[in-house]
């Protein structure tokens, strides 16, 4: 994968002599050369090429220590791990041990491609929900200005308002291996800032560690990713690296954990929100189906800006947006000549509009916080019904899916409960929890594992005036399953949906 980069990003970095790389690192080295030229760093046994350095580390299926052998079979010329065990050494092969695999990982990658990010403008966006929105939208008031910047994140690389298929892990916050490179592939293209999202796993696992992030941005912390952190407080902790990385930082204060970054952190903070207490406070004017109208008052000055977007959470990602590009040096006079480009990524209360008068909105929220958000914004400016479709994903934070169905079932006249990424567990068994959290006599509700016919179900119901919300999986084109990964989009589904029905519209007449 890694060679493989190398020739769609259209440069090879080259090499760098075992003993750069390990200057300044306590480590041991035994055998070997520190002379030996690397090619290449990989954690992945499969993506070794000859003259490449292994890093053997603990992962949480498997254990980098068995896969040494085929390492070295494949041409590796360095082992990094960071337990001292005994190894059968293999002539001309250096063995390196350190502290912590995951910090030196993280170095290594960085020293490798030059330490991209020291040429660049780096601003990290964290939060549980609105990281991509966010990033996207400071990216794109940046272009506007004439800054040439690019994103990294959920959406992979997107340069342009376009997206760079390069064949990188579909991961929120890249490993180190790709990021580095990435960062530099931007670099060599001119890009100057780099806008990303920073998640909690990411940051738990050290990816960002050797990145020089200029900007933090926290927006929200909510109920999602506790079972994956082992509780409440490591997801915190994990959130709370990005203000140790960064080296200034901006803050949701409306938000009790964001806030509480304040109290800790000695870094120069800034917040915004609604709250007249923040550094950057909004107060709403006008929202409907097309726009948001809003102040933003900084420093006694006022704003007006009128937002391209619509709900609440959306005016806070934009004024999440605005005072980071404030921060830059942007003043919000001119900010406000260029709000007008906002749009939502793809995914993000992406629209459809069906010819018989139905609005239907495909969106990414997966948690509690952002389905609230979402629905809460959809009934503001609704004048039918809401109808809703969207199930939880397998193997993640059961603890959320019967607050989601209390969610969905409290705004929504008809909700199809469904199937969103069942991975290895039992369809049924997430329904059947969602279901718990939903009262008998507060709204009809359907069972249809099959997310496709849920979806149809629901746009033949819908009448003109009515939205259907299809919530959960947003931009992904796949759906997984315990053995299987099928190709899978709802934008694609819903939009065939519309065309069939017109087909059949047209005949009838």
């Amino acid at each position: 994968m890694y060679s493989l980069i190398s020739k769609m990003f259209g440069k090879e970095k080259g090499m760098l002599a075992l003993t750069e790389l390990l200057k300044d690192w306590p480590c041991l080295v035994k055998g070997g050369s520190v002379r030996v030229e690397v090619k290449g760093i990989t954690e992945r046994s499969d993506e070794v090429q000859p003259g490449y350095m292994f890093v053997a580390r603990e992962g949480k299926k498997s254990d980098g220590l068995g896969f040494i052998d085929e390492a070295i079979e494949r041409g590796a010329v360095c082992i990094v791990t960071d337990r001292m065990t005994d190894l059968k050494q293999k002539d001309q092969v250096a063995y390196v041990f350190v502290a912590d695999c995951l910090q030196f990982l993280s170095h290594a990658c960085a020293r490798f491609e030059g330490n991209p990010s020291e040429d660049l403008t780096v601003i990290a966006v964290t939060g549980t929900n609105g990281k991509t929105t966010v990033t996207h939208f400071i990216d794109q008031l940046l272009r506007s200005m004439g800054v040439k910047s690019a994103v990294i994140g959920t959406l992979g690389l997107v340069i342009d308002g376009i997206n760079h298929n390069l064949p990188l892990p579909a991961m929120t916050t890249l490993p180190p291996v790709y990021l580095h490179r990435t960062l530099r592939y931007c670099r060599d293209l001119g890009i100057t800032h780099i806008v990303m999202e920073a998640s909690s796993l990411g940051l738990s696992q050290l990816r960002l560690d050797h990145c020089k992030i200029d900007l933090g941005l926290f927006l929200n912390l909510g109920n999602d990713h506790y079972a994956e952190h082992g509780s409440r407080l490591k997801y915190k902790k994990a959130k709370e690296r990005l203000a140790h990385l960064a080296s200034e930082v901006i803050v949701n204060g409306d938000d009790d954990f964001c806030a509480s970054i304040i109290r800790k952190t000695d870094k120069p903070v800034m917040s915004f929100g609604q709250n007249l207490e923040n550094d950057y406070t909004i107060e709403l004017l006008k929202s409907d189906q097309s726009l948001t109208e809003m102040i933003v008052q900084h420093e006694g000055f006022s704003t007006f800006f009128e937002l391209p977007v619509s709900g609440v959470h959306n005016a806070l990602n934009a004024v999440a947006a605005i005072s980071a590009l404030e921060h830059l040096g942007f003043g919000l006079q001119e900010i406000s000549k260029h709000i007008k480009v906002l749009k939502l990524p793809e995914g993000r209360l992406q629209e459809i509009r069906g010819a018989n008068g139905v609005h239907v909105y495909i969106d990414y929220a997966h948690t509690p916080d952002a389905l609230q958000a979402v629905l809460k914004s959809l009934a503001l400016i609704c004048r039918g019904r809401i109808l809703t479709v969207f199930g939880c994903g397998g193997d993640r934070d059961p603890g959320k899916r019967p607050e989601m169905g209390e969610i969905a079932a409290f705004y929504s006249s008809i909700v199809w409960i469904t199937s969103d990424n069942p991975r290895s567990e039992d369809p049924q068994s997430i329904i059947h929890d969602i279901l718990s959290g939903i009262g008998e006599d507060t709204t009809r509700y359907l069972i249809e594992p099959d997310r496709e016919k849920a979806i149809k179900q629901a746009l033949s119901e819908a009448r003109r005036g009515d939205f259907v919300l299809i919530a959960g999986k947003g931009h992904e084109k796949t759906q997984t399953f315990a053995k299987e990964t099928i190709h899978f989009s709802d934008y694609e589904i819903a939009a065939k949906c519309f065309e069939e029905m017109d087909e059949e519209k047209t005949v009838s007449e």
